[in-house]
């Protein structure tokens, strides 16, 4: 196959992968309308005399919890959060329960056109830029040492608010974190045509791209030859079950069957356009031109040859820093694997020696404006008010162009059980460790340290 993955990689991380300030504005919006609801509460337990309240923190769900959001929704965001109340603190009815928090968010949303609504499965807020929040409500109670999750739809049903982000999360992990980049470029397809409608939902791509992911080294094959897998699936099995519920469909209602045609129908189109990459004879422009075609966007135009030379330099000097930076994104999230109400302290210090040498407490050398610098060792000691037994996860993350260019970010969380954890400084980077205190199956307590390492 024709060899594109420079492009293909710039192309990815520069149109794609949603910039860290937009993920940063869906989540600064996501915890204002958590305090919203938050807020509302209060008000509306006050004016009625009830006593409604989240039993723990608000869980990320869907796209965004997955981040498989792209640059192509044009701010058409869904995000979705699963807020959880114990199922004794609340009506037995579903329509009264949503009730309940359409009146709650009302009290802090007066300013919106348009007001806070029910839906089958969720409680809307619309944005006039485009964006919605569903709030996905939940009632928990306990079975033995484990909570048993019911949704708020048409009914109560059994269903697990994490079950569907943690599938997703374990199968980008074990194909080594690269799911996600197809899932993604599958669905910037999806999403390339403004005529393009009825369309499978984002859930339903990533079932399809994990059923059928093709092990390939560069980018530009792996997501070429799972989509054909796809497409050649297609062809005698239109049909697609919950990962988490294998004996439920997510095809819902009949027009599901519609979109799933259409994905078909529009792969099969659009792939029969990238053949000539598999010619012996395909040239750079064919390449080029073959990918416009399927992607339908102006980053491919600009790359041709007879465009290379108006591209600026600095332009070029961007593609081959992203190509450079081509590092898997394994970063893991504790909401995503406990529930999390933070009941308990607890204190994170840490020793920092060389050469078994000690050289003073991290926290006083950044107060003393003291560098730290790369080859000394690190032990982070946590103190906390948790009663035993418990258990001890530590999360170390790198952050800055060196740990990209490494491709060693890392923020894997690891279960330990010991209130003790030694690192090494390699490279300059804005750092932190996190620690987190997990008692019957809740988290109950984390801290952050940071760990900003200089170069002399």
């Amino acid at each position: 196959m024709y060899d594109l993955q420079s492009k293909f990689n710039t192309f990815y991380k520069e149109h794609v992968v949603l910039p860290k300030s937009e993920k940063n504005s869906l989540f600064t919006k996501k915890n204002i309308n958590i305090n919203r609801l938050k807020d509302g509460l209060i008000e509306y337990n006050e004016e009625k005399g009830t006593d409604y309240k989240l039993a723990e923190e608000p869980i990320v769900q869907g796209s965004v919890a997955m981040s498989t959001v792209i640059q192509n929704d044009s701010n058409d965001y869904d995000i979705d959060v699963a807020i959880v109340f114990e199922k004794d603190n609340l009506p037995s009815g579903t329509t009264a329960t949503k009730n309940m928090v359409v009146n709650a968010l009302k009290k802090k949303t007066k300013q919106f056109k348009v007001e806070p609504e029910t839906k089958t499965n969720c409680v809307r807020i619309v944005y006039a830029e485009g964006y919605h929040i569903d709030f996905a409500i939940y009632r928990r109670y306990k079975d033995g040492d484990d909570y048993i999750y019911e949704h708020c739809g048409s009914e109560w049903r059994e269903r697990d608010p994490r079950s569907l982000t943690q599938w997703f999360l374990e199968q980008n992990k074990e194909k080594d974190y690269k799911l996600r980049e197809v899932v993604r470029l599958l669905k910037m397809f999806s999403k390339s045509r403004d005529g393009w409608r009825n369309m499978p939902g984002g859930l339903i791509q990533s079932v399809l791209a994990d059923e059928q992911f093709q092990s390939y080294e560069r980018i530009d094959e792996r997501f070429y030859y799972t989509i054909k897998a796809i497409k050649d699936r297609l062809v005698y099995n239109k049909e697609v079950y919950n990962p988490t519920d294998p004996t439920k469909s997510l095809k819902l209602v009949s027009k599901d069957s519609t979109k799933m045609d259409n994905l078909y129908n529009r792969l099969k189109d659009k792939l029969s356009k990238l053949d000539i990459l598999l010619t012996s004879s395909c040239t750079y422009n064919q390449a080029i031109n073959a990918w416009e075609e399927f992607f339908n966007h102006d980053y491919w135009t600009e790359q041709k040859e007879e465009n290379r030379s108006s591209v600026s330099k600095s332009y070029i000097a961007l593609s081959e820093a992203y190509e450079l930076y081509n590092y898997r994104e394994t970063e893991e999230f504790i909401q995503d694997m406990f529930p999390v109400n933070i009941q308990y302290k607890l204190d994170l210090e840490c020793k920092v020696t060389k050469n078994q040498k000690d050289i003073g407490w991290l926290q006083l050398m950044l107060r003393q404006r003291r560098i730290l610098l790369p080859g000394h060792d690190l032990q982070f000691i946590a103190f906390t008010n948790v009663p035993s037994p418990f258990n001890v996860f530590w999360k170390v993350k790198n952050r800055g162009e060196f740990a990209k260019m490494e491709d060693c970010v890392r923020g894997q969380i690891v279960q330990t059980n010991s209130l003790n954890h030694s690192e090494s400084t390699s490279f300059k980077g804005d750092h932190y460790v996190e620690c987190y205190i997990v008692k019957n199956g809740v988290c109950v307590a984390k801290q952050r340290i940071a760990v900003p390492i200089k170069v002399s």
